[in-house]
């Protein structure tokens, strides 16, 4: 073996670089792992006041099949709709850089627990869901509750009411000249106005 002082300072830097490299590669992982917490419970505050009505709970005239046709879902005397298995409707018209906000009320009857509980969802560009839930006061994973994108992430906030109460999530997104689809897993629907102003961000881009 080399037990030269020069072969020694070689073998020593040599380790050195090593647990460097280590270290730095040890940082990097942590600083990848971005661990998400439970958002914040708030009041959401009143809606906006400035608002492009797409369904006002009288018709859907402004809402057409994800095929093109006429939007079949069933319209109820108390303004709400009701999913039928005729599929997604999207939006007539098509729209640039918008700030979407939507309003909805779950069933005041509360069945069902975690995802069981209001599931549905607004899809942007067809392919981006922003999850529709009853989540006040029901445990779920965090980028499956009300406001997040579906499985990729959490709300930045809570802003949930009681079940039967209108819930405002709000999300600032570009649609780039795409229509506005949304889909329904289950239950009812009450009108949903589009805005371009927000009260409460539920979450950033």
């Amino acid at each position: 073996m080399n037990n030269s002082p020069a072969f020694n300072r070689c073998a020593k830097l040599a380790a050195l670089f090593c647990l460097a490299s280590l270290a730095t590669a040890l940082i990097g992982f942590a600083a990848d792992k971005k661990e998400e917490k439970e958002p914040t419970v708030i009041d959401p505050g009143p809606p906006p006041s400035d608002a492009i009505v797409l369904f006002d709970g009288r018709d859907l005239s402004k809402w057409r099949s994800a095929k093109g046709a006429e939007a079949k879902w069933k319209l109820l005397g108390d303004g709400s709709m009701e999913v039928n298995g005729t599929g997604s409707i999207m939006t007539k018209e098509e729209f640039g850089d918008v700030q979407l906000h939507v309003e909805w009320a779950t069933p005041k009857e509360v069945k069902g627990h975690g995802q069981e509980r209001g599931n549905s969802g607004v899809y942007l560009q067809g392919r981006y869901e922003i999850q529709v839930l009853d989540s006040y006061e029901n445990k779920t994973y965090f980028n499956g509750q009300a406001g997040a994108f579906y499985e990729h992430n959490a709300p930045l906030v809570n802003a949930s009411r009681k079940p039967g109460e209108w819930q405002i999530p709000l999300s600032p997104h570009p649609a780039f000249g795409h229509p506005l689809p949304i889909r329904w897993g289950e239950g009812r629907v009450r009108g949903a106005p589009v805005s371009s102003l927000v009260g409460v961000i539920a979450k950033k881009r």
